[in-house]
């Protein structure tokens, strides 16, 4: 099996298509969100979206703002790259109103990634809970990750950037720079975790290696973890997650640095986990959504991926965890795509990149 490709050496082995405008359906729901990082459809039909500016919104099923909420996160630091992120819904959300969101915080000379719970009553977030804090803390403002998902055993796997100037580190076992990492609900690490009894290794890592990765889904029917992550100029990554595999960054990549430099003379390593599949050049992949719904067969088991500078919509059809096929959508946007959610309707929405972003609804015609 072909485990590292780009686009343009797998031209023979799978299927690289740009679908027409009229091969799917697009509505535009709601076109007056202030930088839209995350989204999570609500089982009424309503929606809820974090801003990167610091929001939460609730729109209803038309797109109407049904409230609007500051939450009180402790230093929450919006700037560039970072500010309000993810959001994931706890399994009785319905009935209590649990959810976590992720955020970097503290100050440009010295933020980080965090992870806080928190309650949603009416329009009000309350009992607001610090739970997590990666460490070391770094300057600048960029690569925080942030992306959430949570397992069957009500684990979370959290996402964490590299800081894009602490490269190195991605490798380093005692900080969480360059990692994804698995945490209980309270934040704790579980004592399963790959290097819990490692000594000098952070006990929350799950997975090292990583850029910076803001896209994760669990597959409940093959019970296995997919995410992706930026690389460099070209590199970018789709990956297989295995608990305690290393993934490379920055000993193992297909991308060079933005100047133009090589990073490192090797695209694989030994003891090093391929990807598998490349973008060359770079699509800078966002948000990801698993399609496990039965509203539309012809996208059961794809993997649909939002793009900011490709501003394009990938659907990935995999088979037995190879990717087979990919099509292209919403190139007629021109718009940088940021993330991508299947709802219980069985459409799939995104949200656009901008000051002015919108939400929209794709479907099958």
């Amino acid at each position: 099996m072909k485990q590292r490709c780009s686009l343009g050496l797998c031209a023979a082995l799978l299927s690289v298509s740009a679908l027409a405008a009229d091969s799917y359906q697009l509505d535009t729901i709601a076109s007056d969100l202030h930088y839209p990082w995350a989204l999570a459809p609500l089982a009424d039909g309503s929606f809820l979206v974090t801003e990167r500016t610091g929001q939460l919104k609730k729109l209803s099923a038309s797109g109407e703002t049904l409230f609007s909420i500051q939450p009180a996160l402790p230093e929450l630091y919006v700037a560039a790259q970072g500010g309000l992120l993810d959001m994931l819904l706890l399994p009785d959300f319905a009935a209590s109103g649990r959810l976590l969101l992720s955020y970097s915080c503290g100050t440009q000379a010295a933020n980080s990634t965090c992870l806080a719970s928190a309650t949603l009553r009416a329009d009000q977030l309350a009992d607001i809970q610090p739970l997590f804090q990666a460490k070391p803390l770094r300057r600048g403002a960029a690569h925080y990750g942030g992306r959430m998902v949570l397992l069957p055993d009500n684990t979370v796997l959290l996402t964490l950037g590299d800081g894009f100037d602490y490269r190195e580190q991605a490798q380093n076992k005692a900080n969480h720079l360059g990692k994804i990492v698995r945490l209980q609900l309270d934040g704790a690490a579980p004592t399963n975790n790959p290097f819990v009894n490692e000594p000098a290794t952070a006990p929350e890592i799950y997975t090292l290696g990583h850029r910076n990765v803001q896209g994760i889904v669990f597959d409940s029917l093959n019970q296995q973890v997919y995410s992706h992550e930026h690389g460099p100029r070209g590199g970018d990554e789709l990956n297989l997650l295995r608990a305690g595999s290393n993934y490379g960054w920055p000993v193992a990549t297909q991308g060079i640095d933005y100047t133009g430099a090589r990073i490192s003379p090797y695209t694989e390593f030994s003891g090093m986990t391929n990807p598998l599949y490349v973008w060359t050049p770079s699509i800078a992949p966002s948000g990801m959504a698993l399609y496990q719904h039965q509203r539309y067969p012809q996208w059961q088991g794809n993997v649909f991926i939002t793009a900011l500078a490709g501003k394009r919509l990938h659907r990935l059809e995999l088979v037995e965890g190879q990717v087979v096929a990919e099509h292209i959508m919403l190139a007629e946007l021109d718009s940088r795509l940021r993330d991508v959610r299947s709802g219980p309707d069985g459409a799939v929405y995104v949200l656009t990149d901008s000051a002015q972003g919108k939400l929209l609804r794709v479907t099958p015609p």
